[in-house]
Order: structure tokens, then C-alpha cells, then sequence
């Protein structure tokens, strides 16, 4: 948990410390090297952001067993946790917030397998959390989307003719898909008032689609001993995010002559795209685009009810568009 990010929120903040204990009860696995990788991603610094936007549109609510409430944030760090493990066997990736992958220490297969069984304890925790099957359809929906998501990206990668519009759907339908759920079932799961539920999902597709514009710009101009991860890594693996498809129409044969190698660019050729971005202007765009969506939802938050919750949920939302890791 980002502890110097939730301080300024302790609304939220109480709530947020108790699930990361509630977190590492509710992952019980025979296999022990592999449990301890689990719980080793689950302590290794996460933001929490998901359960905390959970817990934040749940005060628009009324009073729900504590216990029900708890389960409904764990299960959204869950799928999270979960899905990062598969993400990073696609993407070979060697380190995920400063822990050696589970697939780089025990085999893709493995991966696969501890990526599967975060997907079990999710519904479990679902089940937890309520019995209205509406809220458990919305969940099995959202999983429908993030995995469609997932699928539409394999479809566009190396593809040098990929647009924006291809790229936003694609991460609506991933990172943007659970924070959209994330909002909506803290509101829903509280019983809040349907406008807050209506403007829920919308929001958090903003703050999603936001989040992880800024995370495709950190790839290009993070340091990773703040990202703690390797930067370039999504370029390396055939992944064209926003930065690289809006300045690739401005040097369309300067970048061919780099991306057309693939698999076999070199480190010289990645940074070379990587200055190519950043002098093309895909960064400063990039981040143009963020800042209309994350202008988007502080607008929709606008429109809630007056209250520390509303307050906290537009701090949280500009933070997040300043974020450096």
C-alpha cells in the first residue's frame, strides 16, 4: 500500500489498511514457492487504487456489513493482482514492482496456473461480498470485457497502421473496464442513489482510461526505480501505446526503419524510437489526451453529492494525472 499517497485520504485510509491483512488471509495456496510470490506482489507497494476508489464511492451509500464491504475491495485488488500476472507472462516480463515475475523464476506455465487461481479467490470474494446477482453479473461482465480487452491488443500488435481509436478501445476494455467497476460496485453495493450509481461507471472509465495513457507515458519517460519496472518494456514486446501511435503519422519512414525489425530491434534501435516519440511531440500529446479525460471525470464527480467524499474523490483523481510511478 502506498502509504504516502493514502495519508492525505484518511477517510479511506483505516479501511485500506485492514484489507491488506484481510489480502493476504484470503490467499491460501499448497504450492509455497508459488504462494509466496502471490504474496510477495500483494506487499510489494501497490497502490491500492482500485479498492480505494471502491471504498470512496461506497460513502454515497448507506451502512452495509463491514465484512461484505471488505470482501468487495479485496476482490477488486484481486483481479487486478491477477490479471498482472498473466500480463506479464505475455509480456515476458522480468520484474513486476521491483519482485522477480512468477513466470521468469517458475515458467510461463506456472504463471499461467497462479494467474487462474487469483481468478478463483476474486469470485469467492464476490460471493462474499453479495448474493444480488445483478452485482455478480456485473462482475462476470467486466471480466468479460477486461479479457476481450486483453485479446483485441494481441490482435494489434507490430501493427504499424494502428490508430487511437483502436488504442482507447483497447484499454477501455482492460484498465479502464476495472476501475469502472471498481466505482460502480462501491456505489452500488451501498445501495447509493442511482445518480451516484449512473455516474459511477462513467467515471471511473475516465479515470481509467487516464490511468493508463500516463502509465504508457511512463514506459517512454519514467524512471524505473520509481516504476520499478524496465521502461520501453510494452515497444520491446510489439505493444504501439498512445505516444508512439500519435507521433508515428509525422515520421511515418523514420520509425519504419526502426519498428519493421521487431523482435530483432537492439537496445540502440528502442531508444531511438523512444527519442523519436519525444521529438514528434507523442509524449506532450499523450498527455494532452490524459489530462481531457481526466478533466472529463473531475467534471462527472462535479455532479455528485457535496461531501468529503466527493471532495476526496476529485484530490484523488488530480493526483493521479501527476503521478511519476
Amino acid at each position: 500500500m502506498d502509504q504516502q499517497l493514502w495519508r492525505r485520504f484518511p477517510s479511506v485510509a483505516p479501511q485500506l489498511n485492514d484489507l491488506q491483512a484481510y489480502l493476504l488471509a484470503a490467499i491460501q495456496l499448497d504450492n509455497q514457492p508459488i504462494h509466496h510470490k502471490i504474496i510477495s506482489l500483494l506487499t510489494s507497494g501497490g497502490k491500492l487504487l482500485r479498492p480505494g476508489y471502491f471504498y470512496l464511492f461506497s460513502a454515497f451509500g448507506q451502512p452495509v456489513d463491514p465484512l461484505a464491504l471488505q470482501a468487495g475491495a479485496a476482490a477488486l485488488e484481486i483481479l487486478h493482482v491477477g490479471t498482472l500476472i498473466h500480463d506479464d507472462v505475455i509480456d515476458e516480463s522480468p520484474t513486476r514492482r521491483g519482485v522477480r515475475t512468477i513466470q521468469m523464476k517458475y515458467g510461463q506455465r506456472n504463471a499461467i496456473y497462479a494467474g487462474d487461481f487469483m481468478f478463483t479467490v476474486y469470485f469467492n470474494q464476490v460471493l462474499k461480498s453479495t448474493g444480488d446477482r445483478a452485482l455478480v453479473q456485473d462482475h462476470i461482465d467486466s471480466m468479460h470485457r477486461i479479457l476481450q480487452g486483453e485479446l483485441h491488443q494481441m490482435a494489434l500488435n507490430y501493427r504499424e497502421d494502428v490508430t487511437q481509436e483502436s488504442y482507447l478501445e483497447e484499454i477501455a476494455g482492460k484498465t479502464a473496464e476495472l476501475f469502472a467497476l471498481s466505482c460502480y460496485q462501491g456505489a452500488a453495493l451501498t445501495n447509493a442513489p442511482q445518480s451516484v450509481i449512473t455516474h459511477a461507471r462513467k467515471i471511473g472509465l475516465a479515470i481509467g482510461s487516464a490511468y493508463q495513457i500516463l502509465d504508457d507515458i511512463l514506459d517512454y519517460t519514467g524512471d524505473p526505480h520509481k516504476t520499478r519496472k524496465p521502461v520501453l518494456e510494452d515497444l520491446r514486446s510489439g505493444v504501439y501505446s498512445l505516444p508512439l501511435i500519435l507521433a508515428m503519422p509525422l515520421a511515418r519512414k523514420d520509425f519504419h526503419q526502426l519498428l519493421k525489425k521487431r523482435h530483432d530491434m537492439t537496445a540502440a534501435d528502442i531508444i531511438a524510437v523512444q527519442q523519436l516519440v519525444t521529438q514528434h511531440g507523442g509524449v506532450t500529446a499523450a498527455k494532452a489526451l490524459a489530462t481531457q479525460f481526466t478533466e472529463q471525470a473531475l467534471d462527472d464527480i462535479q455532479a455528485l453529492p457535496a461531501g468529503t467524499a466527493r471532495d476526496d474523490l476529485a484530490k484523488l483523481t488530480t493526483l493521479l494525472l501527476q503521478r511519476d510511478h
